[in-house]
């Protein structure tokens, strides 16, 4: 949220982005189409002179509806005290909701959904540049930024409104996406990271059959692309092929984000993942014996419509079993038109919040384990920023703003720069070391 405005300029534009990584490429392009228009734009300014905000909004779960929402409402608090001449929503949030946004929040001037660039940049005068497609301004910091593959998705998780507001899967070609790597490292940037709502699905519309191997291979041919990390990788029907290129090719990071929700075979299947624990288990190790030092992320969901007290143990018996390297979790959110929605939400609150607490403090136990284990190791680590004396870096086993982080007690450092770092210790969800 910005400071309020005294004088609003009615020449620059605010974009503030909440969500995902995916709908921060969305901004990213729609800050480049601005700027190509000759528009005074920036990206969540907090100068708080722009006359026109545009929002875009997450609508995932109940707690992102709730910040979208909030933050919808407190822009048209400053449109009416004058701070502010226009509002504009655009992004899942208005995809998915659109009339009842426009019923109840109707000072907002104008609504856009998740594939109305073009409706968009007309109304705010400005001309929609096909041109310009893969020739993206970053707001990451600028040695990273998010690579997305394809959009939508064609999976049919019970729980998930994404196909609602994205729509089905569509991927963008190979040539496309390795031209816009290219662009990306000539402005600057050493890291990418490959985004989708299943990295899996890749290339079966274009191509008519999986080719997310031969995309990461013309990927890593790229001159300068130092790490490529994979995010958002579906289990079922997992691409092996990539394992191998993941293993022998030095500059895709031993990562992967491969989202499992659960593990019991009875919340699989309500949750229609088309797995089944033992499958995940056999997925788990083949890609720690093809990938060795691989570090696996996942995200998990607590709290699903019938999820009993012995699914849940089974859940913790599993993350006690395979010692993910990274774990994300969420609560269950009963979101209409999924099917999920058809059983009763009869998990209570507390209950969820309980169990999401008894997931995290294992895995915060494990990660510990895992993090104390590295004191001594030597590990190739970028530095993301500085905070007063320390630098704040990652290894190739860690993704921006989610993973763990290594505190670099070594002064001198350049953000954007590869060092080895000799680690001294290991916190729950950090690594301290020294450079040399």
């Amino acid at each position: 949220m910005r400071t309020k405005q005294t004088k609003p300029d009615p020449d620059k534009i605010n974009i503030v982005t909440l969500g995902c990584a995916k709908n921060i490429v969305d901004s990213e392009v729609l800050l480049t189409q601005l700027r190509a228009s000759k528009f005074d734009v920036s990206h969540e300014s907090r100068q708080g002179n722009a006359g026109t905000v545009v929002i875009n909004t997450c609508g995932f779960i109940d707690r992102a509806k709730e910040q979208s929402i909030q933050t919808i409402v407190d822009f048209l608090e400053l449109k009416k005290e004058g701070a502010i001449k226009r509002v504009f929503v655009t992004g899942c949030l208005s995809q998915r909701y659109k009339p009842e946004l426009m019923r109840d929040l109707p000072d907002v001037d104008g609504y856009f959904g998740t594939h109305d660039l073009p409706d968009l940049l007309k109304t705010l005068g400005a001309d929609y540049r096909k041109e310009l497609l893969g020739d993206r301004i970053t707001v990451t910091e600028g040695h990273y930024a998010y690579l997305k593959v394809s959009e939508g998705c064609d999976r049919g998780c019970s729980f998930c409104a994404i196909p609602l507001m994205r729509g089905k899967h569509v991927s963008r070609s190979i040539d496309f996406l390795v031209d816009e790597a290219e662009h990306l490292v000539k402005r600057g940037v050493k890291e990418i990271m490959l985004i989708a709502q299943d990295l899996t699905f890749y290339g079966l519309d274009l191509y008519k059959e999986r080719r997310l191997n031969e995309l990461l291979l013309r990927l890593s041919d790229v001159e300068g692309l130092e790490w490529i990390r994979l995010h958002y990788a579906y289990p079922s029907h997992f691409p092996l092929d990539i394992l191998p290129t993941i293993r022998d090719r030095s500059n895709i990071c031993k990562y992967l984000d491969m989202p499992i929700q659960h593990a019991s075979d009875a919340m699989l299947k309500r949750m229609r993942r088309a797995t089944s624990r033992a499958k995940l288990t056999d997925l788990i190790k083949r890609i720690r014996d093809e990938v060795p030092g691989v570090a696996i992320r996942s995200t998990l969901l607590v709290g699903h419509p019938g999820e009993t007290e012995r699914e849940h143990e089974e859940l913790l018996d599993f993350l006690k079993e395979t010692r993910l390297e990274r774990v994300g979790a969420f609560i269950y959110s009963h979101e209409e038109n999924t099917h999920s929605y058809t059983f009763d939400d009869d998990v209570p609150a507390e209950v969820k919040e309980q169990r999401l607490d008894q997931v995290m403090l294992l895995q915060q136990n494990i990660s510990l384990e895992l993090n104390k284990a590295r004191i001594g190791q030597v590990m190739k680590t970028i530095i993301d920023r500085e905070e007063g004396t320390v630098a704040i870096g990652r290894t190739e086993f860690d993704s921006p703003d989610i993973d763990n982080e290594v505190i670099v007690e070594s002064p001198g450092l350049e953000v954007g720069e590869f060092y080895d770092v000799t680690i001294t210790d290991g916190e729950e969800y950090d690594l301290v070391g020294k450079v040399g």
